[in-house]
C-alpha cells in the first residue's frame, strides 16, 4: 500500500473532524510542535517507528509529550490514539505534514522562506504584511540567518523569489564582467 496516500487520507481525516469541532487552529500549532520534535529529534522517530520498541501507550505518552508544555486536544489526543491502534506510528511524520499542508491550503496560509545575513526582525514584519495585502491571507515565515549572502536578503513565498542579496549582485557584477572581457577578445 503506498505510504503517501495512506497518510493524505489521515490527514484529511484529521482536518475534517477539527473543522467540525472548531479546533483546528490548536490542532495545527500542536502537531507543528510534534512534527519539529519528530524531526528534531531522531531517536524518538527511530523509538516510534520500531513497531516492537515499545507499547502503543507508551507511544502515544511520547508524542503527547513531543506536543509540547500545554494539555493535548481532544481531537488531536484521539487521532494519535487512532493511529497508534492501528500501528501506523512509522506513518505519523508524513500524516502530520500532510495534515499541515492541508490546512494551510484550506486556511489560506502562505509559506514564505526569509534569509538574512543578520537577524530582521523588522523586515520579516514589513515582508509579512506585504505578503497579507498581496495575498489577502496570512504569512507564515521560515527565518534563517546565513552570513554567506553578506548583505541583504532572499525572499521566497509561494514560487515567488526575490534574491536582494550582496552576494547575488556580485554574482552578476561578475557575471557582467566576464561577458565583456570575451566580446573583447
Amino acid at each position: 500500500m503506498d505510504t503517501g496516500i495512506v497518510a493524505k487520507r489521515y490527514a484529511k481525516a484529521l482536518l475534517k473532524y477539527t473543522e467540525e469541532t472548531g479546533g483546528g487552529k490548536e490542532v495545527f500549532r500542536q502537531a507543528s510542535s510534534i512534527l519539529l520534535s519528530l524531526t528534531q529529534v531522531p531517536e524518538l522517530r527511530a523509538l516510534l517507528d520500531n513497531p516492537v520498541s515499545v507499547s502503543d501507550s507508551r507511544k502515544f505518552e511520547l508524542i503527547a509529550a513531543a506536543a509540547g508544555e500545554e494539555e493535548m486536544r481532544d481531537e488531536l489526543k484521539r487521532f494519535i490514539r487512532l493511529v497508534t491502534g492501528h500501528r501506523r506510528t512509522q506513518m505519523l511524520t508524513r500524516i502530520l505534514i500532510s495534515f499541515i499542508d492541508q490546512y494551510r491550503e484550506a486556511n489560506g496560509i502562505k509559506t514564505g522562506r526569509l534569509t538574512t545575513a543578520v537577524p530582521a526582525p523588522e523586515l520579516e514584519e514589513r515582508l509579512r504584511r506585504l505578503a497579507y495585502e498581496k495575498t489577502g491571507g496570512q504569512a507564515e515565515f521560515i527565518t534563517k540567518v546565513d552570513p554567506s549572502i553578506i548583505g541583504g536578503f532572499i525572499f521566497e513565498l509561494d514560487g515567488y523569489r526575490m534574491d536582494a542579496s550582496t552576494a547575488a549582485q556580485l554574482r552578476r557584477i561578475r557575471r557582467q564582467f566576464s561577458e565583456k572581457n570575451k566580446r573583447i577578445v
